[in-house]
């Protein structure tokens, strides 16, 4: 069993905070020019991965061939309510454009209902998809549900093989909390790793997750936060 790593701000350094960071590139308006800036970006702080439209998928897998970065997309973006069928199916279209790292967004509405089964076998249809060529990180969308439903949530994607388990899409009014990363942490095994996204748009608020257990980031501040690092390294 691989476990995730133990991070915190005593003991991080510049290149373990960079590999913390999916730098995003999500907002819809955003144009093929953007992506090649972020992917640029993404390639000079040396950060974990970028997260893309699936559209810009091949492209960013160009753009970032013979890099330590590596490629995500989004599946079942942004509301979680496609099928399985669709979800599986823009699982595979993104790994053969080149996805090596794929958050999907959970069955939101199926969840809250108490459709247990339905959410693990969706969530273990698209793990199934990318088994051996991609992670799944299983985006559960905080802001709508309850305590109670986040813990049933983690522990439904961890029983479907997920990797990780994401607080948000960073598309809700609330996205990324304290409390929520810590919950998350607690209701999975070490196996499970933890991405906070959705507001962790400084240092020290990336720090803070950091010290709750999370060990990815979703972030677009990803230039500001890597540089006031290493401006502290400075003084």
């Amino acid at each position: 069993m691989i476990e995730a790593p133990v991070l915190n701000r005593q003991t991080i350094t510049y290149e373990r905070l960079a590999k913390t960071i999916d730098h995003s590139l999500l907002r819809p308006e955003l144009t093929e020019a953007d992506v090649v800036a972020g992917c640029d970006l993404a390639r000079r702080y040396h950060v974990a991965s970028v997260c893309v439209k699936p559209c810009h998928v091949a492209l960013a897998a160009r753009l970032l061939q013979g890099s330590d970065v590596a490629v995500g997309t989004v599946i079942g973006f942004p509301h979680g309510a496609h099928t399985t069928a669709a979800k599986v199916f823009e699982a595979g279209d993104a790994l053969a454009n080149g996805a090596v790292e794929l958050d999907m967004v959970m069955n939101i509405g199926e969840l809250r209902a108490g459709n247990v089964d339905m959410v693990r076998s969706e969530i273990k249809a698209v793990v199934d998809a990318a088994r051996g060529k991609a992670l799944v990180k299983v985006i559960l969308e905080n802001a709508y549900l309850t305590d109670e439903q986040k813990v049933t949530a983690c522990r439904l994607a961890e029983e479907a093989g997920a990797d990780f388990v994401k607080t948000s899409t960073g598309f809700t009014p609330s996205g990324a909390t304290l409390a929520d990363s810590r919950l998350m942490r607690a209701s999975v095994s070490p196996r499970v790793q933890i991405k906070a996204a959705g507001g962790v748009r400084t240092l020290d608020a990336a720090l803070d997750v950091i010290d709750v257990g999370v060990t990815r980031i979703g972030a677009t501040a990803t230039a500001a936060i890597l540089d006031e690092f290493e401006r502290r390294l400075r003084q």
